[in-house]
């Protein structure tokens, strides 16, 4: 089923939640709806710190917070509605839920509203890659774009703020983010790995930084004991870390969003894993190197293993 054609612009809704790499497999799918009605209105409902990428790259034309308290009576059994919040579903020619609805309460809830259309995607991935599962619920629109993979560019205001952190830390040139953490510490090749790596990078005339998140508490006391002369990113907002990340010549780290986010905004990258599956979840791009740790041991990934793969990138 194809979206009718009308003498108005097309409006979709796209319900998305999940954590910073799941929002970034889901890219592709925002961007064929892009692609194929490029005057459409396109609203996200998610979560802003994460969906605001969409909005900054041109992608949507707005963010709503998957957590406001309208959003919640979609997933009860018998909900009622306000007026207001029908007119609002109602607005949409299209709905595509990517909200895990085993029971089917978010799709019919959705028609209830009076959602002429309402397209499901499960966010389980049972077999093969993320991006090209959560693509196939729009094959109904007549899109097929299986193979695609996350392209995120942002708007020259929002990248201006990335290239003055790095000039305020004199880093001008060859500039390398390297992110030791991730969502789990059984997804990391370990920390004093990662601070021989930039010293030896250093030393080859990189000019490498590291990216710390809130998670990686641990890892951050480590570079610093161990790394004082390395330029580190904490305490950034998600959006702050992809404009810095945009002006980047290469990346290296482990299976985590920033991971996918790199890799979105086309630079080098490589991306180690260990036994996590990377051939469903791996962040994919033409500048992508996937760096599995033999027998899925990170302890066993050595350092010149993971120069050699940067250098090769």
């Amino acid at each position: 089923m194809s979206l009718p054609k009308m003498n108005r612009r097309a409006r979709f809704l796209v319900l998305r939640g999940g954590a910073i790499g799941d929002f970034i497999l889901t890219l592709p799918a925002i961007h064929a709806l892009r692609e194929r009605w490029p005057d459409a209105v396109i609203e996200l409902v998610g979560y802003p710190h994460i969906a605001n990428l969409a909005l900054e790259a041109g992608l949507v034309d707005r963010v709503e917070s998957l957590d406001r308290a309208g959003m919640a009576k979609f997933f009860t059994p018998t909900p009622t509605f306000t007026e207001e919040q029908g007119d609002y579903i109602r607005s949409f020619d299209v709905v595509i839920s990517y909200l895990h609805d085993p029971g089917g309460f978010v799709q019919d809830n959705l028609r209830a509203a009076g959602a002429k259309q309402v397209i499901y995607g499960s966010p389980i991935v049972e077999a093969g890659h993320a991006t090209d599962h959560l693509l196939k619920p729009l094959e109904v629109l007549a899109i097929y774009a299986a193979g695609a993979f996350p392209r995120l560019v942002l708007r020259p205001e929002s990248a201006e703020a990335g290239l003055r952190w790095l000039a305020d830390r004199g880093i001008e040139s060859e500039a390398l983010a390297i992110h030791p953490g991730s969502g789990s510490p059984k997804k990391n090749w370990p920390v004093d790995r990662f601070v021989d790596l930039a010293h030896a990078l250093a030393a080859r005339g990189r000019s490498p930084f590291f990216i710390i998140g809130e998670a990686d508490d641990a890892a951050g006391r480590a570079i610093l004991d161990r790394a004082p002369g390395v330029p580190v990113l904490s305490g950034a907002s998600l959006s702050e870390v992809a404009a810095v990340l945009s002006h980047c010549v290469r990346y290296v780290g482990n299976d985590s969003g920033i991971t996918h986010l790199a890799a979105a905004l086309g630079i080098q990258v490589v991306a180690i894993f260990g036994n996590s599956d990377a051939d469903r979840w791996g962040p994919r791009g033409p500048n992508v190197r996937l760096l599995r740790a033999p027998g899925g041991d990170l302890a066993a990934l050595s350092l010149d293993q993971v120069l050699e793969a940067l250098e090769k990138t």
